[in-house]
């Protein structure tokens, strides 16, 4: 799963209440319209959607009862499903299967991630979390053998073209939550799709394509840089046979790849592929390496 995982990043901006929903009160009546007082200042546009809330007392009081059964992720599908099922029109049904989908992220259960990600999307189509999540797992785990393997691989373009889309119209955002949070959470989730994006056109061989999508996946998240991404770029500028300029990233996928042994081992063996390359030998008989899975 791709570098600190989604979860991780909703972990860190815990104030941005997704990943690990805190519970919103339950919505208040509307209040009667009145006149608005002349010179009064217009109220600012909302960023995105309305954050979920609870209709009554009983949804949220059970909502809440289901947020404190997240022991283990299956206990969490299964508190997402109950709730789901005495709930069946509350928007807070969107929290609880999303939380059940990082949660299987989190222990590497990619099926279970994709089932819980599309339950989201079965209630919000547009949920820029669950987009890239199902395009993750559709790009990840599709082989060559699949006979459905052209329609997985479309779909998942689709869903993380969405996503891009999205982002900026249907994340729920709380009041007061910082700027620079929502910017970085933003950033995350665009550079995640177009992560996706790139590994697609890599697997269909349209290195230039590919390229250009890794790109736009390192630009728009520069705080963190995804060494599989930079890896990924640097075998796309190989396979063009743009030598030096692969090189350098191949170097810098090494120096992010520290505390992963694996894309550290690709990466140095990419290194030192493209070093004899450039340095005026011959080519070297080894192939680049196979592209690293996110």
């Amino acid at each position: 799963m791709r570098r600190a995982a989604m979860l991780g990043m909703v972990l860190a901006l815990a104030s941005f209440g997704l990943g690990q929903p805190q519970a919103p009160a339950p919505q208040n009546p509307p209040a009667q319209s009145s006149t608005a007082q002349p010179g009064a200042e217009p109220a600012a546009p909302p960023q995105g959607k309305r954050p979920p809330q609870a209709k009554t007392q009983p949804e949220f009081d059970a909502y809440n009862a289901a947020v404190g059964s997240q022991n283990d992720p299956s206990a969490i599908e299964k508190a997402a499903n109950d709730f789901a099922a005495k709930f069946p029109d509350s928007e807070l049904r969107v929290l609880l299967f999303r939380t059940a989908m990082h949660s299987f992220q989190s222990a590497n259960n990619a099926d279970k991630m994709m089932e819980m990600g599309r339950a989201v999307l079965k209630i919000d189509p547009d949920d820029p979390e669950a987009l890239v999540g199902v395009a993750q797992v559709l790009a990840e785990r599709t082989r060559d053998t699949d006979l459905d393997k052209d329609q997985r691989l479309d779909e998942a373009m689709k869903l993380a073209q969405r996503a891009i889309e999205t982002v900026d119209t249907d994340v729920a955002v709380p009041a007061g939550t910082p700027q620079d949070k929502i910017d970085a959470y933003k950033g995350f989730l665009r550079s995640s799709a177009y992560s996706i994006m790139g590994a697609l056109q890599f697997k269909r061989e349209k290195f230039a394509d590919a390229e250009g999508y890794l790109r736009k996946s390192i630009d728009a998240y520069p705080a963190q840089p995804d060494p599989v991404v930079v890896l990924r770029l640097a075998l796309c500028l190989d396979k063009q046979d743009k030598y030096p300029e692969a090189l350098k990233y191949a170097d810098q996928a090494i120096q992010l790849a520290k505390d992963n042994p694996t894309i550290s081992k690709l990466a140095s063996n990419e290194r030192d592929r493209l070093a004899q390359l450039t340095s005026g030998g011959s080519a070297p008989a080894a192939k680049p390496p196979n592209p690293p899975k996110n």
